[in-house]
């Protein structure tokens, strides 16, 4: 995808649909130049004023609208350029009438992710900013938001550019090394720069262990329930839901296919997937279904492992949540393999609020923070870059040549400068911005 970097570019920032009030967006040189000519003059920098919307505010021909008008010269704008927003009655008509207008003086419609785009182009956010507005768009829950809200705010830039820094200091040692190898620098200078790579490269490890709890987040954790059949799993599914999500019945082997609900607990998404019942069977449409559940229990952050109470599992899958189903029938151990059962009934509710204060738990642990309070990797796009830095330090610490020890420093720099998008992103950006709804 393409962008045309030249022109003045709008479009509708709030969503489709019946609403009171539609936002539209405009950005580019002659925003001043259209606002004058849709209602006669520019209010004051970042007011909101009221005024009456033209198809030619000079002659007064074909009011528009009654709008609050915004006008935001560049550079402090959001894209940087010269822009303003016009908050207007909702109703399709009058959108498609101030569209039209906006066309019919030149401007054209937006591209997805344009506005951002243009932020980044003209320095207004770096490339992990922008990812953060987008993430912090699409924020469904509590630690969602604050994930991205962080991100959109350069925290973790902030983080990067450190390293980046670092990695200067580094390199400004490393090339003295090797200009002046005849004045005898003392070894402290070389000893020093070691040291600090070492270090350097123990943090981006520890931001890349850590990364998989910023990316839970962002995506969700997701719990696969799983046992034999008539377990009860449906059950759960359906209580964890809220709502009849599975088909429960007594006969075996009634969930052939997985099925997926996506809740929130703790302010995290999470997903609960229903697998088909485990067991030896000939049935291929329930074989499959098996190596189905298997899968979805490979990928699982948690699995859910339940069995009723007159069944008890040979074996427990690694990290499982133990469950006890059907403790109104019978008893349930309190352990199984040395492992702690979660003693449940779904049909009496013996257990359930336990339960649900346990995964609960489970949630915040595989999301939590570190100790260092350090901000939390979110992207795949910037766990490759993080390990392709840490890559060329380590091969910086294996060169015996000067000369290669400082090309190698350079690659690490150029890698953490790809993440950001201060170096070499051409080829990212139409990946990056295309994400973006139309009017960011």
């Amino acid at each position: 995808m393409g962008y045309e970097n030249e022109g003045t570019i709008f479009a509708l920032s709030t969503g489709l649909g019946r609403a009171a009030i539609a936002v539209m967006r405009v950005s580019g040189a002659e925003s001043k130049n259209l606002l004058t000519r849709l209602c006669g003059d520019v209010p004051p920098p970042r007011h909101a004023a009221l005024r009456k919307l033209w198809q030619d505010a000079g002659t007064k021909e074909n009011l528009l609208d009654e709008a609050l008008v915004l006008w935001f010269p560049g550079p402090k704008s959001y894209t940087g350029e010269d822009g303003f927003e016009l908050h207007l009655h909702a109703g399709p008509a009058v959108i498609k009438a101030v569209a039209e207008a906006l066309v019919a003086y030149g401007a054209r419609p937006a591209e997805p992710g344009e506005f951002t785009r243009r932020a980044f182009t003209n320095g207004r956010m770096d490339l992990v900013e922008a990812e953060g507005i987008a993430d912090l768009v699409e924020a469904e829950t509590e630690s969602q938001r604050k994930l991205a809200l962080a991100q959109s705010d350069g925290v973790l830039s902030k983080l990067y550019q450190n390293w980046a820094d670092r990695l200067k200091h580094v390199l400004a040692h490393q090339e003295a090394l090797i200009d002046f190898p005849d004045e005898d620098l003392p070894p402290e200078v070389e000893q020093g720069l070691l040291t600090e790579i070492n270090t350097l490269i123990n943090a981006m490890q520890t931001h890349i262990r850590e990364g998989e709890r910023g990316e839970r987040i962002r995506r969700g954790v997701v719990f696969a329930i799983a046992g034999p059949p008539n377990a009860g799993k449906s059950s759960l599914l359906n209580w964890l839901a809220d709502r009849d999500a599975a088909i429960v019945s007594p006969v075996a082997g009634t969930t052939r296919d997985a099925i997926e609900v996506n809740g929130s607990l703790a302010g995290v998404r999470v997903t609960f997937v229903d697998t088909a019942g485990m067991r030896e069977t000939e049935d291929a449409i329930e074989a499959e279904g098996v190596k189905r559940a298997l899968f979805h229990v490979k990928q699982a952050d948690c699995v859910l492992q339940m069995f009723p109470a007159d069944d008890q599992p040979k074996t427990i899958f690694p990290g499982a949540v133990l469950i006890g189903n059907k403790t109104d029938l019978g008893p349930v151990p309190a352990k199984v393999l040395g492992e702690t059962v979660v003693p449940i009934s779904l049909q009496s509710g013996e257990g359930l609020e336990a339960l649900r204060q346990l995964l609960e738990q489970k949630v915040e642990a595989l999301t939590a923070r570190s100790s260092f309070g350090a901000p939390l990797l979110t992207r795949a796009r910037h766990k490759a870059g993080v390990q392709e830095a840490v890559a060329c330090l380590q091969a910086a610490l294996a060169q015996d040549w000067p000369e290669m020890r400082g090309e190698e420093l350079r690659l690490a720099m150029r890698a953490l400068g790809r993440v950001t998008g201060h170096v070499g992103v051409e080829d990212l950006l139409d990946a990056v911005f295309g994400q973006f709804c139309i009017g960011k």
